[in-house]
């Protein structure tokens, strides 16, 4: 559910080129969730082997995350929100290479990596969103609300991780849960740009 893909200029107000850009970002980035929930879902191994398939989405997932940052930390001025979008995205490629090597180790270290990268991603998400809420932007309740089961999920995750009998099938619905929510916050960037054109028409 993690990613804070989004641009503001330097008074925290975005045009209508800076909307555009962040609505084409948490849209694009829900539908590559619920694709990689679908794909996902269809080559996980059993409840003790992972699949090179489930170990190579496994990586994939923050690495979309992280590409993610990169575009948003470009397009971003100088400042905290633009540090924290630098912080999640190094993190998240860490977090890819860590899952590589916890694959392939163990499912129950997989969990654990994921849910760890879950966490703190969401409460770096969770960040972004309050900093961004204005009247340009909205609110970006999805955008919090998203961050915020991020960082509780993670927290299960590691419980199960530590558990008798850890599953990744988890996975495959917070990757749902996440690119719902950022494909509602992209219509309510729509709408709000279209309120904002009517309000200067």
């Amino acid at each position: 559910m993690s990613t804070s893909t989004a641009t503001s200029t330097p008074t925290g107000h975005a045009g209508a080129g800076e909307r555009s850009s962040l609505l084409k970002l948490y849209l694009t980035r829900g539908i590559l969730a619920v694709a990689w929930a679908l794909s996902f879902a269809g080559v996980q191994g059993d409840h003790e082997d992972l699949k090179a398939g489930a170990i190579v989405l496994l990586v994939v997932y923050p690495l979309i995350d992280a590409v993610s940052s990169l575009i948003d930390y470009r397009a971003t001025p100088d400042g905290s929100e633009r540090r924290v979008t630098a912080f999640n995205g190094v993190l998240s490629t860490l977090a890819a290479i860590a899952l590589a090597f916890a694959g392939a180790h163990s499912l129950a270290a997989a969990l654990h990596v994921f849910g760890v990268w879950a966490v703190v991603s969401g409460a770096a998400q969770l960040i972004v969103g309050v900093r961004r809420r204005g009247p340009e932007l909205g609110k970006q309740w999805p955008t919090l609300i998203s961050g915020g089961l991020s960082f509780l999920v993670g927290i299960t995750y590691n419980i199960q991780a530590a558990g008798d009998n850890p599953t990744l099938d988890v996975l495959s619905v917070y990757a749902t849960g996440g690119g719902v929510w950022f494909i509602l916050q992209a219509l309510l960037l729509g709408w709000k740009s279209r309120q904002l054109r009517t309000r200067t028409a």
